[in-house]
Formats: structure tokens, sequence, C-alpha cells
């Protein structure tokens, strides 16, 4: 307990605002980290620069310019080499491109989306609105489905869906300056995790990232989650 008490003063000693706290909806656990995205160092992780796959959550801690990480977790879904299936950009970087079509898998169940970071803004976007906008984006990832799309479910998912699974992912707010990242601890189908993004968070927009894979570090909570190497990852870090 002093040990997360003392971490809780670093990080607001250094100005980070983000949290992260478990919470019950609709007879499940969830974990949810809020982000400040005007304040806080949220950023996009997946290569170091030797251009080697960072791969754990845990070594975002060794990457230049990061002093400790508040939380991270994976972002985006990856093919077997863990590069990004969709779109990513890292650092006003882009390494992958936009892919608009529909697919196989969760990812091309359309409609997906990006999430977007600015230095003071954090969206979820519908990627085909992504494409019409073109934002400025210093670190996208891609991924899918869409959870919530400006209010509404999206129109796949079904209230007695049998497919459950440990899911993970972000809901913005409509002014990009409120992202809320979610892991369920229990498992869940789409449409109750979509549910928790409208219904209990009041964000219009939210989007999966995954529900195989899905991982969390935050050491105020004491919990490191092990596993899959991993691909794309976001962090809020102190720098």
């Amino acid at each position: 307990m002093r040990a997360v008490i003392a971490a809780l003063l670093l990080w607001a000693g250094q100005g980070v605002a983000a949290e992260c706290r478990d919470i019950a909806f609709d007879g499940a656990s969830y974990t949810i980290c809020e982000v400040d995205a005007t304040a806080d160092d949220l950023r996009l992780f997946h290569k170091d620069p030797a251009g080697g796959i960072i791969g754990s959550l845990t070594a975002i801690a060794d990457q230049p310019g990061v002093r400790s990480v508040v939380f991270a977790m994976n972002a985006g879904m990856y093919h077997a080499d863990r590069a990004p299936v969709g779109h990513y950009v890292e650092n006003g970087v882009e390494t992958m491109r936009v892919i608009p079509n529909a697919g196989p898998g969760n990812f091309g169940l359309l409609p997906n989306g990006v999430f977007c970071i600015t230095d003071t803004s954090a969206r979820v976007i519908e990627t085909l609105r992504y494409l019409d906008e073109a934002p400025a984006c210093r670190d996208a990832t891609q991924s899918g489905p869409m959870l919530v799309i400006d209010g509404a479910l999206h129109p796949r998912f079904l209230k007695d869906g049998t497919s459950r699974y440990i899911r993970n992912g972000v809901g913005t707010s409509a002014d990009g300056t409120r992202a809320v990242f979610a892991i369920s601890n229990d498992p869940v189908n789409f449409h109750s995790f979509g549910r928790l993004f409208r219904d209990e968070l009041g964000l219009p927009n939210a989007l999966f990232f995954d529900g195989k894979v899905s991982r969390l570090y935050a050491p105020a909570l004491g919990r490191s989650d092990f596993g899959f190497q991993l691909g794309p990852m976001v962090a809020v870090v102190a720098p």
C-alpha cells in the first residue's frame, strides 16, 4: 500500500492526472484508466530506436524519454510478426496505411475506426470519416470494430451474443479532451462492452482493441499482465 501511495504522489508531482480504478457494470468487472488528453503524456509505442519490436508493456519504461509508466495496454491488432494490421502512426511517422475496406475477423467488421492522438487531444474516429477529415495525428492506430459510433452501438452487436472474451478498448469524449481505456476482468460480449463506454462512461465514440491478447500494466494497482508478445501499445508516461 505504501508503494502505491508513493507512486501516486510521484505521478501527481509530475503533473500526471491519469488514474486507473476497478468498476462494476452490468454484472461484470472492469478496470478503467481515465486520461486528460490535454495534459497527460499519452503515446503509442511499437518499436525501439534500433527498429526492434518493444513487445511488452513493462519494456516501455526502458524507452528513451520515458521516466516511468503510469499505465499501458495493447492498442490494436497485429500480425504474427507483430506488425500492425491497420493504419499506424507514431511520433508523426506513418508505418502502415489506412485499411478502408471490409475484411475477415473483428478488424474488418465495419465500421471500424482510428484512435488519433495529438499533443492536446485524443479522438476515436470512424475510418471513412478519418479519411475525409485527414486529422493531423501525432500518433494513430486503427482497429475494429467500432464499439460506439456517435452515441449508437455498432449495428452488428447482439445483446445476447455468445462470443465472450476478456476485451479491451478506448472511448473518447466529443471534444477530445477525455479518453478512457477499459479492460474487462470477466469475459463479456461486444454489446456489453460497447454499453460500458456509452451508458456507464458517457462516451459517444469507442473503439475495440482486442479480445484475445488484452493486457494491462497499471503499477498503482499492482497489476502487470503477462503473456503474449505485443504489437502496438498505448501508454501514459512520465517524461
